[in-house]
């Protein structure tokens, strides 16, 4: 039995942007875009009301801008989609902002199809569309010189807890972490879970930000 395609909201205030996101959206057998919206004050009763699997939602948008829609939407929905914000360079501070408010990742305008198509595919399932790097960087700017002093959470993790976020920093997908640590999929689901709750995260992205900025990273390697 088939399952039913991905069902996605495109917000962008560029009509150009969104009819090209449309037809590259459309054109995959398993997606449908099911609505669009030209700023985020259209963009969360929409959601809201068609409740759809995936939202490409521009940062940067009038009235309400993709940070704070993706705040609403996430506050008021109990099953919210999974939110993947879109900008046109990759050190945009609203950004960070966006994946602090519970965006899963971030997309480049510039990215080629295959790549969207691929993102959406992956937030979809479950996965954080992470940039390592470019989170490193983001992080990098919103924390203060001076290392932190250790976050309480970091005690209550387990060292195999801890070995699964320092790779959930370096973008790994669970079943690539499964691979490195010599342990089953299912273990890694299981110790990922674990890691969102001690850090009280909403997604592996939150968790990696938690790290970052808490100094846990740099502080263990």
């Amino acid at each position: 039995m088939s399952r039913p395609p991905l069902r996605i909201v495109i917000a962008d205030d560029e009509r150009m942007v969104r009819t090209a996101l449309r037809v590259i959206l459309d054109a995959e057998p398993d997606m449908e875009v099911v609505g669009e919206a030209a700023t985020g004050a259209e963009a969360v009763p929409l959601v809201r009301s068609l409740a759809p699997d995936v939202v490409l939602m521009d940062v940067r948008m009038p009235e309400i801008d993709g940070i704070r829609a993706t705040e609403q939407i996430l506050r008021a929905m109990a099953d919210p989609p999974r939110i993947v914000v879109v900008t046109t360079f990759e050190n945009d501070a609203y950004v960070y902002d966006a994946l602090r408010a519970g965006a899963c990742g971030f997309l480049l305008k510039r990215a080629d199809p295959d790549e969207l198509i691929g993102a959406v595919r992956l937030v979809a399932r479950g996965d954080s569309l992470l940039f390592p790097a470019a989170v490193r960087s983001l992080a990098a700017a919103h924390t203060a010189a001076t290392a932190p002093a250790a976050p309480v959470w970091a005690a209550r993790l387990t060292d195999r807890e801890a070995d699964v976020l320092r790779l959930m920093a370096t973008g790994l997908s669970n079943h690539e972490m499964s691979e490195h640590l010599g342990v089953g999929p299912q273990t890694v689901k299981t110790h990922v879970a674990a890691v969102l709750a001690k850090t009280g995260s909403r997604d592996r992205t939150q968790a990696v930000i938690a790290a970052y900025e808490g100094g846990f990273i740099m502080r263990k390697g």
